[in-house]
C-alpha cells in the first residue's frame, strides 16, 4: 500500500464533513472516498471501483491514510464511541453504516488542528474529548450539537430569521440543538420530508407557506406522530414580518436613497412583491430574499419586531417533541 499524506487543511475538511448533520452513510462514504481518491497511489482505484469494494476495505484504506497523516499514535477511542452513539440516536443506520461507524479514526490526535476559529461542529467534536453531559455542554457553550430537532422550511429566509427571532424570545437554537433545513421550495419540502422521515429518529417541524395545502395533502399520509406542520396563515413567511421592521431595515441600509414609509406599500399584495417594486423604483439591484433576510435579522431589536404568528411558531417549535436517546446525557 502506497499513499501520500493528507495535508492539515484536508484533515480539517474530513473532520468537518464527518461531523455535519448529514445522512451517516452518505457522509462517511463521501469522506472515505475523497481520502482514498486523493491520497492512495497503490493500489489505485477509480471512484466506480471504490463503489464496488466492501465497506470494510474502504474503511481500512481511509483509516490508514488519515491516521498516518495525523502522525500521533492514539488508542483512545472514546470520541469514536460517542460518535457511534450519537449517529445511531439521530439516524436509522443499516449494517454497512455500522461498519463504517465502528472505525479507528484518530479523532483525538486530529483535535490539535481544531481551534477557536473552527466551525461549530468541530468545536463540538473537541468537546467530546472531556464532556460527559452533552446536552449541558451544548447549552453552556452554544454548540448546537447534539441535534435534537429539525425544522424543514421552504427557503433561506426562514433559515436566516427563525434562529434570530427565537433567540430574541429566549429560545436559542444553538443551545437547544435545533437544525433548520431550507428545502428550496414547497415541492422540494415533500421530497425532502419523505427522505428525512425514513432516515431520521428526530422530530421534524414543517413550516410551509399558505399556498402549500396540496403539499400537506401529500405529506399527511406519511406524517409521523412525532412530527408537526405549521401552515403560514397568509401568503409566505416574509408576510409575517411587521411592516415597521421591513421599513426600518431598508432605511438603515439604503441611507443614500429616499426613505420608504408605509405609503410605499400596497396592502393588496405580498411584502415580497412590494419590495421587488421598491427596489426597482429606487434603482437598486434586484431584490433578493436571502440578502434582505440578513438585513432584517440585523435590525431585530424589540418585541414589536416579532409578529404574533412568528412568536406562536417559535413556541410550537420549543414545545414539540424531543426524542434524543437518553444515553447522550450519561
Amino acid at each position: 500500500m502506497k499513499y501520500k499524506k493528507l495535508k492539515h487543511d484536508q484533515i480539517l475538511i474530513s473532520l468537518d464533513r464527518l461531523t455535519r448533520f448529514k445522512n451517516t452513510k452518505e457522509k462517511y462514504l463521501r469522506v472515505f472516498f475523497d481520502i482514498i481518491l486523493s491520497c492512495l497511489q497503490e493500489p489505485k482505484f477509480k471512484k466506480s471501483e471504490l463503489e464496488s469494494l466492501p465497506v470494510n476495505d474502504i474503511k481500512f484504506f481511509a483509516e490508514e491514510i488519515f491516521n498516518n497523516s495525523v502522525e500521533e499514535a492514539c488508542t483512545d477511542l472514546k470520541i469514536n464511541k460517542k460518535l457511534i452513539e450519537y449517529e445511531n440516536s439521530v439516524f436509522v443506520n443499516d449494517e454497512e453504516t455500522q461498519i463504517l461507524l465502528d472505525n479507528n479514526i484518530n479523532y483525538k490526535g486530529a483535535l490539535k488542528f481544531v481551534d477557536s476559529n473552527s466551525v461549530i461542529n468541530l468545536k463540538w467534536l473537541k468537546s467530546l474529548e472531556n464532556e460527559t453531559d452533552l446536552r449541558t455542554s451544548r447549552k453552556t457553550h452554544c454548540l448546537k450539537f447534539p441535534i435534537e430537532k429539525v425544522i424543514l422550511a421552504e427557503g433561506l429566509t426562514e433559515e436566516i430569521l427563525l434562529p434570530a427571532f427565537a433567540r430574541y424570545l429566549g429560545y436559542d437554537f444553538y443551545k437547544e440543538g435545533v437544525q433548520v433545513i431550507p428545502a428550496g421550495g414547497k415541492n422540494q419540502v415533500v421530497k425532502i420530508y419523505y427522505k428525512l422521515s425514513q432516515e431520521l429518529k428526530l422530530p421534524i417541524f414543517l413550516l410551509l407557506d399558505k399556498d402549500a395545502e396540496e403539499n400537506i395533502r401529500q405529506i399527511s399520509p406519511r406524517l409521523r406522530d412525532i412530527d408537526r406542520i405549521h401552515l403560514v396563515s397568509c401568503g409566505e413567511f416574509e408576510d409575517l414580518l411587521p411592516q415597521s421592521l421591513i421599513i426600518k431595515a431598508f432605511n438603515s441600509c439604503f441611507r443614500n436613497f429616499n426613505a420608504i414609509s408605509a405609503a410605499d406599500f400596497d396592502e393588496t399584495v405580498s411584502h415580497v412583491k412590494n419590495l421587488e417594486e421598491i427596489f426597482k423604483t429606487k434603482g437598486l439591484h434586484e431584490f433578493k430574499k436571502a440578502e434582505f433576510a440578513k438585513l432584517i435579522r440585523d435590525n431585530i431589536c424589540a418585541k414589536t419586531d416579532i409578529s404574533v404568528e412568528v412568536s406562536a411558531i417559535i413556541k410550537e417549535i420549543s414545545e414539540s417533541n424531543k426524542t434524543l436517546d437518553s444515553k447522550l446525557c450519561s
